[in-house]
């Protein structure tokens, strides 16, 4: 329970200190928005590496090298734990915005440092507004800014990886961008299997080949979600291995 206990009491020293960051960045953002971008980006993941810090988690990095030095992507993750953001997310080379769910959007204070971040929030259950939610995606990636989504749609409780849904990859399809597996193991170790504590853990992210859907024939085009599973529950049941 002490490392829950230290990471309540950083995530509250943090948001009160997040007041006065909010109106720095705001001022930063008037003179220099991309300062203010990177800026932004670089405190929530010193902040995501603190509380990796505390909890005790230490990642082996596959495949890092993956990822485009130069152009924004749609990283697609499988989804165990609520670690796999803080874990991801603090390795991110680039501006990458995630796409969440739409209750995160009521949180106050973590509401706005996303909003930095260009996160999305998604209604599953409107349509209309899903639809808005990938077309602000499409805007962000043409902007240069990478997108992480978990397409299995909600936490996976049970071992490997759930059938993905289709509409996530059509930021990828409509904006043309690469998409990179990101694939992590052993993260419901650090907190979902024995709620309410967090121990100490080692899991694993890889980043695999980037896939390009111009150069897939069509079938694997058309199938892009399932041909995109395939490739990721391999990495998943390699890395078995390494954890």
């Amino acid at each position: 329970m002490l490392r829950l206990i230290l990471i309540v009491i950083f995530l509250i020293i943090f948001f009160i200190i997040s007041l006065p960051l909010f109106v720095i960045e705001w001022l930063i953002g008037k003179f220099n928005p991309h300062a203010k971008d990177i800026s932004s980006l670089r405190i929530v993941q010193s902040a995501f590496k603190v509380i990796l810090f505390i909890g005790g988690v230490k990642t082996t990095i596959v495949g890092f090298d993956n990822i485009p030095k130069d152009e924004p992507v749609l990283f697609v993750g499988n989804h165990r734990s609520f670690f796999d953001v803080i874990i991801s997310y603090s390795m991110m080379p680039h501006l990458t915005g995630f796409v969440s769910k739409k209750e995160i959007e009521k949180i106050p204070l973590l509401r706005t440092w996303m909003r930095y971040l260009y996160c999305l929030f998604l209604d599953r259950s409107n349509i209309k507004d899903g639809l808005k939610t990938i077309l602000s995606g499409i805007d962000n990636i043409k902007n240069g800014i990478s997108i992480v989504i978990f397409p299995e749609g909600t936490r996976n409780d049970e071992d490997g990886i759930k059938r993905f849904k289709q509409g996530s990859f059509k930021i990828a399809e409509k904006s043309g961008c690469k998409i990179i597996p990101m694939v992590q193991n052993n993260t419901s170790a650090v907190f979902e299997e024995h709620f309410p504590r967090i121990k100490r853990t080692h899991t694993v992210i890889e980043f695999g080949t980037p896939i390009d859907i111009s150069t897939l024939e069509e079938e694997q085009r058309k199938a892009i979600g399932a041909y995109t599973h395939d490739i990721m529950l391999e990495m998943y049941e390699k890395n078995k291995a390494l954890v």
